[in-house]
């Protein structure tokens, strides 16, 4: 195994402008490997004219170039390791071009929050390591290839290809490690993937159905009650997947919530009320739906808080 690794970030968003600067800033430092930047549009035309900005309490320096930068896929060469960091409603065609361009060997690692991300790379790639991970980051796209950060670092919690646990993968750690990258290595990370999703997508889409705010979810009796009901049916899933949550994820859930600000809005509460069409309501509701159907689990709240966010977006 060479030393050297050809490292490709496809996505330079909140979360791929965030992690994918760091490890281009650490490689610039050291030279160790090739890391290369797929973006599109306005994005690539500011990364090739004056690099990736980072706004962040982290770095000094909050301008890095990478080795390479590319607008498509289907130009990556000998990928060793690739961070997919894209929406959600992206993942599947950005797979479809990954069949065409990684090789055996290539180290899939999405840095994308979602319960059936996993699944859904696994389903398209099913003969590569896949890393499952779930992302803390407060980042977001200021301006084309421009990223502000706030608050505290973000951290990064990923685990060992669940059907491929024996592979060797102490190269990425390392990368990570040597980014400067807040993270936890987890021989099984589907525990802290699930224990986010049971609070994004209860906040998620209880927020997105009322136009309402993570605070006002908790104070609220009757969204409270909803949020409550989605979390059941997401915690029956997760153990009928033998995920052990554990018989006090709701009521953490709801601890967790109140340290935001009270009127922390969502991201799909975002994008429902404003009319925009793609948003995670798949992501959320319909991997829980997904689930549901397929262990034979019965999720009546979620579908109809599914079917009453799907007449918001259509009306």
């Amino acid at each position: 195994m060479r030393n050297t690794k050809n490292i490709i970030v496809i996505g330079l968003g909140g979360v791929g402008g965030y992690f994918g600067f760091k490890i281009n800033k650490n490689n610039e430092n050291n030279k160790s490997h090739r890391v290369t930047f797929v973006a599109r549009g306005k994005t690539f035309e500011t990364v090739k004219n004056t690099g990736l900005t980072l706004l962040s309490p982290d770095h000094e320096s909050a301008t890095t170039v990478p080795d390479s930068l590319l607008q498509n896929i289907s130009e990556i060469t000998h990928p060793d390791l690739i961070f997919i960091c894209v929406k959600e409603y992206d993942l599947e065609n950005v797979c479809t071009q990954l069949s065409e361009v990684i090789t055996p060997n290539t180290i899939l690692f999405p840095m994308m929050n979602g319960a059936n991300i996993y699944d859904r790379i696994r389903t398209k790639l099913p003969n590569n390591i896949i890393l499952p991970s779930c992302v803390y980051v407060a980042s977001h796209i200021k301006e084309k290839g421009i990223v502000e950060h706030t608050g505290k670092a973000g951290k990064l919690i990923f685990g060992k290809d669940p059907e491929n646990p024996a592979s060797d993968i102490t190269w990425v750690t390392q990368i990570i490690k040597q980014s400067a990258i807040d993270f936890e290595f987890k021989e099984n990370s589907m525990v802290d993937i699930w224990t986010k999703f049971i609070f994004i997508a209860s906040f998620g889409l209880v927020t997105a159905k009322h136009n309402s705010s993570i605070g006002k979810v908790c104070s609220d009796e009757f969204q409270r009650k909803e949020a409550t009901e989605i979390m059941t049916e997401i915690h029956q899933i997760a153990k009928g997947k033998s995920i052990r949550l554990g018989d006090h994820i709701i009521n953490i859930s709801f601890s967790k919530a109140s340290t935001f600000p009270p009127k922390t809005p969502t991201s799909l509460q975002l994008d429902v009320n404003n009319g925009k069409e793609q948003n995670e309501l798949e992501l959320f509701a319909g991997a829980i739906l997904k689930y549901g159907s397929d262990l034979k689990i019965k999720t009546p709240f979620t579908q109809n808080i599914y079917n009453e966010i799907k007449a918001i977006n259509q009306g």
